[in-house]
């Protein structure tokens, strides 16, 4: 699940500006003002995760509740993406890009009362960037910069060493620590218990491997700031811990989870069809945003000989029988994917990539070219006496009907893959440590895009890093360090798709597919803004601008009570509608 709550916001920004701007223009246009504070919501998430501490475990849930807690320097706008205050009230930028100063807002308060202040600041780049910590994705965007400056208690100044236009972008997702709290501990054990924070929320109770509840700070201190009236509604937000999904799915239509995002095709046709849903006591709606479709596909780990060569995993491709699965499976919700940035074009049609169609016929030129032209005694290839023969890790045994097909299909010319699932923690550990072979990666594509972390070779001999498949390209590498130095976002861009060819080309990812909207159930008793989730995000919209209706769940009782159906809610929302 992405999260959109307040971390690593992308905008469209024009350095050099103060922070300034009416109230007309503070206020958030999505939210409505009329939400109503109060009750609760219950949501499902997977495994229970190692930590709470988003610095130490870079994952969407982590993320999702460190950043309710936990407030960055600055924000930004919800339809724009432009900057807007957070805990810095403003901020200066140098013409020549390189120094950027931030004032602190003096109401800023943690929760213990104490003013959040630039030494908090400092603290927090100091933690992250040392390397005791397990912090080193972090110190990919910190190590941009000098140790920063403190100029008075609420002021505090970074100068970066070379210019990029992400610079500045960064602090919207800086989110600041409490050093009267954190300092002297190891920070590398902050994991669960979070007794001072910043933001709209705290810690009110949590039982590993089972739940966490979040209680709404009603003293928060920006609560009333024009751009937070009507968001962060609910008192209480639970988020029930639950490995498997079809087990949380059953629960959700017995009640005891209020909010459900359907990510199968397969749900999402034949298991919405009971008298809950066909009455509307739980709503079943499509939601359209601008939010860019994510990329998915069997990732191959190049540092692995077998998978070195490019004519293999173009091979391995062509043996996906991707509309099949489309077809038979996910009942055609889906789009192919020939792209790893889908939204830099028009339409599927501009995608210059030709799609990698399935066909055994050119897999066993592409495997008899890369020299697999032997075979053994059970009709198995065979390459300088080792078989063609892999292990494709799995964290969900949902994805194993997907994988028997390309099982069969791979038998067919050859190969021999063997299927291994693990728990969502060991695969964890596995992907940070680079101990696979092949495995199934779906991965959030953003507005704004840098390529860096995922792509540059500098950070494939990363630990627990994004280039999980160990891509390295020299003319990749130039076009990174290249989009660097450019402010135009057109004309990065262009730079990005140029990558795009690089990364198609060499087939890093057997891609798959991605659809273009959010399929979401819920149960009838919860106000929405009329957008029902915001631009750019995903369901995790929900959390932030949704708030419980005590009319509609009254309503919602009586007419369970009395067989009755209530009003559709309709079933497709288009943002569009709306807003551009």
């Amino acid at each position: 699940m992405k999260t959109v709550i307040r971390i690593v916001f992308l905008f469209l920004l024009s350095l050099g500006l103060m922070s300034t701007g009416s109230p007309d223009v503070l206020k958030n246009p999505i939210a409505d003002p009329n939400a109503r504070k109060g009750g609760n919501i219950t949501l499902f998430y997977g495994a229970f995760p190692k930590s709470f501490n988003y610095y130490l475990d870079n994952n969407t849930f982590t993320a999702l509740v460190f950043y309710l807690m936990y407030e960055p320097l600055i924000s930004t706008h919800p339809l724009d993406l432009s900057p807007i205050p957070a805990i810095a009230k403003s901020w200066e930028i140098s013409p020549d890009k390189k120094v950027f100063t931030f004032h602190l807002d003096p109401q800023a308060r943690w929760s213990d009362g104490k003013p959040i202040t630039a030494y908090d600041v400092l603290f927090t780049y100091d933690t992250l960037m040392n390397p005791k910590n397990l912090t080193s994705i972090m110190r990919i965007g910190l190590s941009r910069f000098e140790r920063p400056k403190i100029i008075d208690d609420y002021t505090i100044r970074f100068t970066a060493k070379t210019v990029h236009w992400e610079n500045f972008r960064f602090f919207s997702g800086f989110a600041v620590l409490p050093r009267h709290i954190m300092e002297g501990k190891d920070f590398n054990k902050q994991n669960f218990e979070f007794p001072v924070v910043s933001g709209p929320y705290k810690i009110k109770e949590m039982k590993k491997g089972r739940y966490i509840e979040l209680a709404r700070q009603k003293d928060w201190w920006d609560k009333d700031n024009p751009m937070n009236i009507g968001q962060y509604n609910f008192d209480t937000l639970r988020f029930k811990m639950i490995r498997e999904r079809l087990a949380a799915f059953e629960l959700f239509k017995k009640g005891g989870i209020d909010f459900f995002p359907i990510y199968t095709a397969k749900r999402w046709h034949t298991e919405t069809g009971s008298e809950k849903f066909h009455k509307n006591w739980i709503v079943k709606q499509r939601v359209y945003n601008f939010n860019p479709p994510p990329f998915q596909g069997f990732a191959m780990n190049m540092r692995r000989p077998l998978f070195s060569d490019v004519r293999v995993r173009k091979a391995l491709a062509h043996l996906v029988n991707r509309k099949l699965m489309n077809e038979k499976l996910m009942y055609n919700e889906y789009f192919m994917l020939s792209s790893y940035f889908t939204d830099l074009y028009p339409s599927l049609e501009a995608i210059p990539n030709k799609p990698v169609e399935y066909d055994l016929d050119k897999a066993r030129v592409l495997l008899k070219e890369a020299g697999w032209t032997d075979t053994d005694n059970e009709g198995y290839l065979v390459k300088d006496g080792k078989r063609f023969e892999f292990t494709i890790l799995m964290r969900s045994q949902a994805v194993e009907k997907f994988f028997t097909i390309y099982l069969e299909d791979l038998k067919k010319v050859g190969i021999k893959a063997n299927l291994q699932l693990v728990s969502v923690s060991t695969w964890f550990k596995k992907m940070g440590e680079y101990k696979f072979d092949m495995t199934w990666s779906a991965w959030s594509v953003s507005t704004l895009k840098n390529p860096e972390s995922m792509w540059d070779s500098k950070q494939a001999d990363e630990p627990a890093g994004n280039n999980i498949t160990g891509f390295k390209n020299a003319e990749v590498d130039r076009l990174i360090e290249e989009q660097k130095a450019i402010f135009d976002v057109k004309k990065r861009n262009e730079i990005y798709k140029e990558i795009d060819k690089i990364l198609f080309r060499e087939h890093p990812y057997v891609l798959l597919w991605a659809n273009n909207n959010t399929r979401l159930l819920y149960w009838n008793k919860f106000g929405k803004p009329k957008t029902v989730l915001d631009k750019y995000s995903d369901e995790s919209a929900a959390i932030t601008y949704w708030w419980y209706d005590a009319e509609k769940d009254k309503r919602l009782k009586d007419a369970m009570s009395k067989g009755k159906a209530l009003p559709p809610e309709p079933a497709a929302v288009h943002f569009s509608d709306f807003f551009n």
